[in-house]
């Protein structure tokens, strides 16, 4: 089994910064994808960023030059480093892995990000 555990999410501020943890554990030996996605209400949920193991980075339009993802392979943990936050960044952060040996989606809870004055 995977588990994965999110943390960090809150209110702030425009232009304020927040930083998204994800935590796997379980089976996850052939973890080879990392990634964060966002839902706000009444959208769809779209990709935020993504980290590949050997460390390639992709990025969603609106956040490059403010969001950056980043891992921590010893800790097995991913993070979403969010600045110059927005209003429209507002949604529900989740934390997406994918395993080269496991079949399906994995994901994390999802944590609440605000960004309202």
């Amino acid at each position: 089994q995977v588990q994965l555990v999110e943390s960090g999410g809150g209110l702030v501020q425009p232009g304020g910064s927040l930083r998204l943890s994800c935590a796997a554990s379980g089976n996850i030996f052939s973890l080879y994808l990392m990634g964060w996605y966002r839902q706000a209400p009444g959208k769809q949920r779209e990709l935020v960023a993504t980290i590949t193991s050997g460390g390639t980075t992709n990025y969603a339009d609106s956040v490059k030059g403010r969001f950056t993802i980043s891992r921590d392979s010893a800790k097995n943990t991913w993070y979403l480093q969010m600045n110059s936050l927005k209003p429209e960044d507002t949604a529900v952060y989740y934390c997406k892995a994918d395993f080269w040996a496991l079949g399906g989606d994995y994901w994390g809870q999802g944590t609440q990000v605000t960004v309202s004055s």
